[in-house]
């Protein structure tokens, strides 16, 4: 008896060791265009997001969250390696060339996906992609076991609208907006409203790799234009006037439906605790054309005024993060990949050197102070050079210089420059001296598709 006892006391203990050393699974949610203003912990009292407010209220929102870039492809691009994307040249969203290796992430970059599946994790991307249409550039060459969604920076989200095969067919830049959506190696007739489909999948994926550690990077479309909304989502927020934001709040409300499917999955498989959400857009909304809110944050996509690149950002950990914090010190995507690496036990598999910090020790109390010193963004095309530090920004846009005290003028209402010599000229050599790292775009822009052409005469298959 005395031996059966010390058995079972030996088996508890090795049954608590393996909890405690079992890695977390990892979601990672991007919505797309979304305003600062447009998420409940935000304060919307017009969009309601309950389902992304859980994550919020289930650990800490990050009240001064930046994203690397003010567009959607470079922002990506930081994210996915946790370096600033200047230092490898990717400062301009894609254009679609399925033939070209070199429009799109280098592959000279480690993406967080590589280093996960060196740690054992499955892999997953669903969603938008944005990093590269060649197919050496797609997601299941970039870190990915498994694939589920477009290549293309946006795409339309009715079925019925999907009426190109595949990229082979295509033969302009919209032409990827209309593609039949990918799933693992085929081209698949989708049923659902787009938004609808991305988040089924990622619930069934949960549910065949909950017994594992797994990597779920979620990227949704939604509310990036085309302003498209079923018509249950609509009837939902008849409360508001204005027709075209309306349905930009509806597509909001079904990207929010799939975040509580996911959250109800995690909990009905019983692996919330252990279980990081990071929840966060990939740049600000564009207030004038998808009627999205940056609220009291000056400017939208594409400009670097905070409604730029400020966006709503937060993260639940259960198992380590206390519930219902703020963190008000400024941190930046690109902390997610070491943050990731970190809580799974794989830094030893990253070979790059990253931009980005372990935020954990600083949500815990075991490290005080800041993350970054000093944050940085460059546009080169638009002559745009940005600093900031725990509470000044330095902003130049061409000839035009900004100091802002962000601490007290959120909204960049009143540029003290005159009044702020030693910042200016301590934050302005702080990026002369980062910005030595930095190198020029290295292929061409977005709107530059008749140039590209005159290149590229084979662009297309």
């Amino acid at each position: 008896m005395k031996h059966l006892t010390y058995f079972f006391l030996l088996l508890g203990m090795i049954s608590c060791s393996t909890n405690e050393e079992q890695p977390p699974n990892v979601i990672v949610i991007i919505s797309d265009d979304q305003g600062y203003a447009d998420v409940g912990f935000h304060g919307s009292e017009e969009i309601f997001t309950p389902n992304i407010d859980r994550i919020a209220n289930n650990g800490v929102i990050f009240s001064e969250g930046y994203v690397s870039y003010a567009v959607c492809s470079p922002s990506r691009a930081g994210l996915i390696t946790g370096k600033y994307q200047n230092r490898f040249g990717y400062t301009r969203n894609i254009l679609l060339a399925p033939k070209d290796s070199t429009m799109g992430l280098p592959l000279t970059e480690q993406t967080l996906p590589d280093v996960l599946r060196k740690a054992n994790y499955k892999t997953k991307a669903i969603g938008k992609w944005h990093l590269g249409a060649h197919e050496s550039l797609v997601p299941e060459r970039r870190g990915f076991d498994e694939f589920f969604g477009f290549i293309i920076g946006g795409h339309r989200y009715f079925p019925e609208d999907l009426t190109i095969n595949d990229l082979t067919k295509a033969r302009r830049q919209m032409d990827g907006y209309v593609t039949k959506i990918y799933d693992n190696g085929k081209r698949i007739d989708t049923k659902k409203y787009l938004t609808e489909e991305l988040s089924d999948n990622a619930v069934k994926f949960i549910e065949d790799n909950s017994d594992n550690p797994f990597f779920l990077y979620l990227s949704y479309n939604a509310p990036h234009t085309p302003l498209q909304a079923t018509k249950k989502d609509l009837e939902r927020n008849m409360h508001i006037e204005v027709e075209k934001r309306r349905i930009y709040a509806a597509m909001v409300s079904s990207m929010d439906d799939g975040i509580g499917l996911i959250l109800d999955k995690l909990e009905e498989k019983k692996i919330t605790d252990n279980t990081i959400v990071i929840f966060f857009s990939d740049n600000g909304g564009v207030e004038w054309y998808n009627f999205s809110d940056n609220g009291v944050l000056r400017g939208i996509k594409g400009d670097f005024f905070e409604g730029g690149i400020r966006v709503p950002f937060t993260m639940q950990w259960p198992k380590k993060i206390k519930p219902g914090i703020t963190y008000d010190k400024p941190i930046i995507a690109l902390d997610v990949f070491a943050t990731v690496a970190s809580a799974a036990s794989a830094e030893k598999y990253i070979k790059n050197n990253i931009d980005g910090v372990d935020l954990l020790p600083y949500l815990t109390g075991d490290k005080f102070g800041l993350p970054h010193e000093y944050l940085y963004w460059k546009n080169p095309d638009k002559d745009i050079d940005v600093v900031r530090d725990e509470r000044y920004k330095y902003l130049r846009i061409k000839n035009d210089e900004y100091i802002f005290d962000l601490k007290n003028d959120i909204s960049e209402e009143t540029n003290i420059i005159n009044s702020s010599k030693p910042i200016y000229d301590r934050l302005k050599s702080q990026f002369k001296e980062w910005e030595k790292g930095m190198i020029n775009p290295v292929f061409l822009d977005l709107g530059s598709g008749k140039e590209y052409n005159k290149l590229h005469p084979d662009r297309w298959y």
